[in-house]
């Protein structure tokens, strides 16, 4: 029965209209960049970057190095905002809608009913950084060819910088494995939606206030005061799927942040029970 309730959960998802309204913005996205990067200086600013460091632009101008610089900017801004939006409708919409009452009126327990809720937004975040992933991907094999990767950018403490280089095969591997990295930065947002769904507010309430959670974290973690605390912000540990690319790849720092995320996911999870579990549904 959990199964079956699990594929009607699924199907209840991504049913709805607005569930898809992130996989047609990232499309739209990729397209807008790949655009932008064939009319501007984009290009040759990257080419010089190589060249300035002694590699020949002809070897690492590709999809893969294309495909990662579209997928920062979307895994810190644009990814967040649409798993927030489903989880702020997991179960704030059913109230809204007057199906909640329905549903508990049949012989499940409510922590049953929000696992099998929560279960399907992991689901659906794990679906929409695929998508996400290979529409980067297929969208800058359109314009650049299949070899090497570069990847440049600053660590998530920004101490320092990074500039590693990957032949295909290794890159590709390195690629396909921070997008499960990223799918634990959808899943620990979506939590927190979850949780605050769960509690007596509207769908649009829960999902603001998850994105001020995060870009809470996002704006103190750049104070420069709070230098000493960056750890202690969910946008640091967001952002350590970056660092699979560095050489060597630091997989205890790695590591601790999924182990970080993980904990705020289900500690989310666990409030929103609690919270469902003493709410008053025929209030």
């Amino acid at each position: 029965m959990f199964f079956a309730q699990l594929t009607n959960e699924l199907a209840k998802l991504f049913g709805k209209k607005r569930t898809y309204i992130g996989f047609g913005t990232f499309v739209l996205m990729q397209i807008t960049v790949m655009v932008f990067f064939r009319h501007s200086h984009a290009r040759e600013n990257l080419e010089k970057m190589l060249g300035d460091n002694g590699y020949l632009a002809s070897e690492y101008m590709s999809a893969l190095t294309v495909a990662i610089i579209m997928l920062i900017p979307q895994v810190m801004l644009l990814m967040p905002l649409y798993v927030a939006l489903v989880g702020g409708d997991l179960v704030a919409k059913e109230a809204e809608d007057g199906t909640l009452r329905m549903i508990l009126s049949r012989p499940i327990s409510r922590v049953r009913l929000l696992t099998v809720k929560w279960i399907g937004g992991i689901i659906f975040s794990a679906v929409l950084v695929a998508v996400l992933g290979t529409i980067a991907l297929l969208a800058a094999r359109t314009l650049f060819p299949w070899k090497g990767m570069f990847v440049f950018g600053q660590d998530p403490s920004g101490a320092s910088s990074m500039f590693s280089v990957f032949s295909p095969g290794q890159g590709s591997e390195l690629y396909a494995v921070s997008i499960l990295f990223m799918v634990m930065n959808a899943v620990t947002l979506l939590s927190v939606a979850f949780m605050f769904s769960s509690f007596n507010m509207k769908p649009a309430a829960a999902t603001i206030l998850a994105l001020s959670y995060l870009f809470m974290n996002m704006v103190m973690q750049h104070i420069p005061f709070f230098e000493d605390y960056q750890k202690w912000f969910v946008t640091y540990h967001f952002e350590s799927w970056f660092l699979i690319f560095q050489q060597p790849t630091p997989w205890s720092q790695l590591l601790q942040s999924q182990i970080t995320l993980f904990a705020i996911s289900a500690t989310a999870f666990l409030i929103g029970v609690i919270g469902f579990q003493i709410r008053d549904i025929k209030s």
